[in-house]
């Protein structure tokens, strides 16, 4: 049960955050959250068992930034879909490529970063794509924020959670 995770809710029904079940049935001890959703099991106490929480709501609002997606490895080639933006073979096995090369200034940064194929990234080595005659498939962009991304991948395992996680599709 202490590796049971529950779904915390902004007062507007948004989500904020998964913590673990200990922290959730502490806020709702102290009234600061509810419980919209029980979980699986108990929480037993000294007196009693306390059916443990899967998702509970603050009482009052959060006021949190807006999300921003972090450029990495993995990231950009979700953007990418997988594909070299060369040659725009589909593989697993990629590399990222600067468009404008760091040693002219060119900065790790969404607009600045590619998917590539091995051969393709040796190929451009350390020019630009119009210098190498090797045109960009897609210009390089920052992604959409969504959110609901890093909640997306407990759904599969809680579906009670569906309904507060809108989901693309």
């Amino acid at each position: 049960m202490i590796n049971y995770t529950v779904l915390l809710l902004n007062q507007n029904y948004e989500p904020l955050n998964v913590c673990p079940v200990r922290r959730a049935f502490v806020l709702v001890s102290k009234g600061k959250a509810e419980v919209l959703e029980n979980g699986m099991g108990y929480i037993r106490t000294i007196a009693q068992d306390v059916s443990a929480p899967s998702v509970i709501r603050l009482i009052y609002q959060v006021r949190r930034p807006i999300p921003q997606c972090r450029l990495s490895r993995r990231e950009a080639f979700l953007r990418d879909k997988f594909r070299c933006q060369y040659c725009g073979i589909e593989s697993h096995e990629l590399t990222l490529d600067h468009v404008v090369p760091r040693h002219r200034g060119g900065k790790y940064e969404w607009n600045n970063v590619v998917s590539a194929c091995s051969s393709c990234n040796r190929r451009k080595a350390n020019r630009t794509p119009s210098e190498a005659g090797m045109p960009l498939r897609s210009m390089p962009t920052t992604p959409p924020t969504n959110p609901y991304y890093p909640f997306l991948a407990y759904l599969d395992k809680r579906e009670e959670w569906r309904k507060f996680i809108p989901t693309q599709g």
